[in-house]
């Protein structure tokens, strides 16, 4: 959301509604200022509007002292009506000196918390001259805007701006074109405060501060609603659904005393997350000669019976056949038929120690083609080319490798967190949380 402080300004617009404005067009205008108020904190003691419309003659269509409820402002623009005859831009700013923002007319003086603003939209060359008038405007305090439409001289916007000129003059090619300079003329209104700590905001958690403006963001666990205001607890706060599979290398080459090792670095991880049939789900898979599911996703309810199976998980103790792992992954463990929940953020983590017996390339394409998050963890004789074969995009951030199982702590230092390319936000934040957690377990399994 955008809350704009203005300064109190006393504000009018001088528009050209001359022949050579089409009334199609001269509708545009109307457009441009209306969406300028509407972003405008308009009343007598905040910003007041005026406007003057003109041609051959003068029309003031609203004084500064004139009802300043937005709502009236926006019915005094809508009722507008092209003048259409001659271009006289000089009598208009004349208009503006001696009448528009005169006291009698509602101006509040120049002290030096009130502004005083005039921007004029034309598209003709003046039939009368605009550059004495527009110095004794600006010599009057008056702060000038110029906009020139299509045709016009831009000499002419020169004479009429205050400086510095390259933020007082813009062109636009047509009409058509005019309301992308609204943005401009919002935030040129907008007191650039901090509107956090001022307390001007409806933010129901975190506020964040722009120039001017301000945005509302949520605390870990939830998510920004629609409205930009209000959060959601991700799954009462505690994190998203996520089904993890751990893929384990069992092969031979590991050795009795470092499977212990994997078996605890697993079960650090399933310590981090939240485990529940709306929450994390974890698999288990052990691979060496052949493959075996120790327990499917969503077979164990507990974090307890979770780790309590990975324990008592005995070791295979034969050959390497990752590929054979890796289709048994995509093929049957994130199936639904396996406890996988569609629409829930799969990943997978494969642990291997050496090069695997087999072709891995169209099990680790297809793993990935899937959408499933795939993370390689190698340690020892594994193949790097391999690994990378496996992790996801981007490479770096999904494969870690270390020399044996005893420096493993240092994967933790090539993990990094900026893995969450997800759109919502509660998937975001809870493979960021998991991450996390992966990587203070790594660093700290051999402490």
């Amino acid at each position: 959301g955008t809350l704009c402080r203005t300064k109190p300004t006393d504000l009018v617009f001088i528009i050209d509604s001359s022949r050579s404005v089409r009334p199609h067009e001269f509708e545009k205008i109307k457009v441009f200022v209306s969406r300028v108020i509407e972003a405008l904190d308009v009343g007598p003691n905040a910003t007041r509007v005026g406007i003057i419309n003109y041609a051959s003659a003068v029309r003031s269509e609203l004084s500064l002292q004139g009802p300043q409820s937005k709502a009236a402002l926006l019915q005094a623009v809508r009722r507008i009506q092209p003048l259409s005859t001659g271009t006289m831009t000089g009598l208009a700013i004349q208009f503006a000196i001696s009448r528009a923002f005169s006291a009698a007319e509602g101006a509040r003086g120049s002290a030096p918390n009130f502004k005083k603003v005039a921007i004029v939209v034309t598209d003709g060359r003046p039939q009368d001259g605009v550059q004495d008038v527009s110095a004794r405007a600006r010599a009057a305090g008056i702060e000038i805007f110029a906009i020139g439409v299509g045709r016009v001289d831009m000499g002419t916007l020169r004479q009429m701006a205050s400086e510095p000129l390259d933020e007082h003059v813009d062109y636009v090619e047509s009409y058509s074109v005019i309301e992308k300079l609204t943005h401009k003329f919002q935030e040129a209104f907008c007191v650039v405060s901090d509107l956090c700590a001022t307390g001007d905001h409806d933010c129901e958690q975190v506020c964040v501060s722009t120039p001017g403006a301000y945005r509302c963001a949520c605390r870990d666990g939830f998510s920004l609603n629609s409205d930009g205001k209000t959060c959601t607890a991700c799954n009462g706060g505690l994190g998203s659904a996520l089904d993890l599979v751990f893929l384990i290398d069992g092969s031979k080459s590991v050795r009795p005393e470092n499977f212990e090792l994997v078996k605890k670095f697993i079960n650090q991880i399933v310590d981090s997350l939240e485990v529940s049939d709306k929450q994390a789900q974890v698999g288990l898979v052990q691979y060496s000669s052949s493959v075996r599911q120790e327990f499917p996703l969503g077979q164990f309810k507990s974090k307890k019976d979770i780790k309590a199976a990975v324990k008592k998980m005995s070791y295979m103790e034969k050959g390497t056949m990752t590929g054979q792992a890796l289709k048994y992954l995509v093929d049957s463990s994130f199936s639904v038929i396996n406890g996988a929940r569609p629409g829930v953020p799969k990943v997978g983590i494969v642990f291997t120690d050496g090069r695997s017996q087999d072709y891995i390339s169209d099990a680790a394409k297809k793993a990935k083609d899937s959408g499933f998050r795939m993370f390689a963890v190698g340690v020892g004789n594994a193949v790097e080319d391999e690994l990378r074969e496996i992790a996801s995009e981007p490479v770096a951030e999904h494969y870690f490798y270390t020399a044996d199982f005893r420096t493993i702590s240092k994967i933790g230092k090539k993990l990094q967190m900026k893995i969450c390319i997800e759109e919502d936000p509660c998937e975001c934040k809870s493979i960021i949380k998991f991450q996390t957690k992966v990587e203070e377990l790594i660093n700290s399994l051999q402490q």
